[in-house]
């Protein structure tokens, strides 16, 4: 995709997420629309998928370690085509392959079961090893949430990979500086999360989490990275193109009525996607 369709593919995503979380009726909003930019590089340019046999070998791996943005991915899978759209509003319903947290025995297309939190980056490094010893050369990402980077087994993960010099992984940050209970530097203030990759022996990037043109960038550097693991820091805005969560406090899981779909979509129209609607 060009980077305009790129922008077109991040508003179709948020426009789906908000579509199938207002049918529920809530959920988390927040960490969903801060990804949806992220999501739309990876499936729309840089990660190497095929929705017709998304167990395909030499795929490039994707784990969503903050889960419960489950129904962003869930948008990007749907709209890629991994399964119809209209199961979309079955997100969380009674036998839904959709549950809140994304769960890899259920979904077509979900690489890892994610949900509590922290351990997604020991997954991803254990795929990336795993590969290396298979002669497989796909490359894995893993998405995680500043927040979640409070979790010692994050730390244990980024030493591991650096020692075993997995250049094929790429770790995702979205720093949005927000979690559940709160901004992250009141509840557990750490610092730039950029510098604390680095001080872990990563080659770190940071971007506008929000700008589709320098995602792509930042992950076509990070796939030339010949020696270490890089970790690429998203400056985000928890409920980005959300106006009634973005931004706001306390907006990590929130009711999603018609008129804050309505008036999401209006203002998503603005940003493109051929399915607004």
């Amino acid at each position: 995709m060009t980077t305009e369709q790129l922008k077109s593919f991040a508003a179709d995503i948020r426009v789906e997420t908000l579509k199938c979380l207002a049918e529920f009726g809530s959920g988390h909003i927040g960490g969903c629309m801060s990804i949806a930019d992220t999501l739309a590089v990876l499936y729309g340019a840089e990660l190497k998928h095929d929705p017709a046999n998304p167990a395909l070998a030499s795929r490039d791996r994707l784990v969503l370690s903050k889960g419960h943005a489950g129904p962003a991915l869930y948008a990007a899978l749907a709209l890629r085509g991994f399964f119809p759209l209209d199961e979309l509003k079955t997100l969380n319903q009674g036998g839904t392959h959709l549950p809140s947290h994304v769960d890899r025995t259920k979904t077509r297309g979900v690489d890892m079961t994610c949900g509590s939190l922290g351990q997604g980056l020991s997954a991803g490094a254990g795929m990336a090893f795993g590969g290396r010893l298979d002669g497989e050369d796909y490359h894995t990402f893993v998405i995680l949430g500043d927040g979640e980077c409070d979790e010692g087994q994050v730390w244990e993960a980024a030493m591991f990979a650096r020692h075993h010099k997995l250049s094929h992984l790429i770790a995702l940050i979205d720093d949005n500086k927000q979690q559940l209970d709160g901004w992250t530097q009141n509840v557990l203030g750490s610092g730039k999360i950029a510098d604390k990759f680095a001080a872990c022996g990563w080659n770190v990037i940071e971007v506008n989490g929000h700008d589709v043109a320098a995602i792509q960038g930042a992950i076509q550097q990070a796939k030339a990275a010949a020696e270490y693991p890089t970790a690429i820091a998203l400056d985000t805005i928890k409920g980005y193109g959300a106006p009634f969560a973005e931004g706001k406090e306390f907006n990590h899981s929130m009711s999603v009525t018609a008129e804050n779909l309505a008036d999401s979509i209006l203002k998503l129209r603005s940003q493109g996607g051929a399915l607004l609607r």
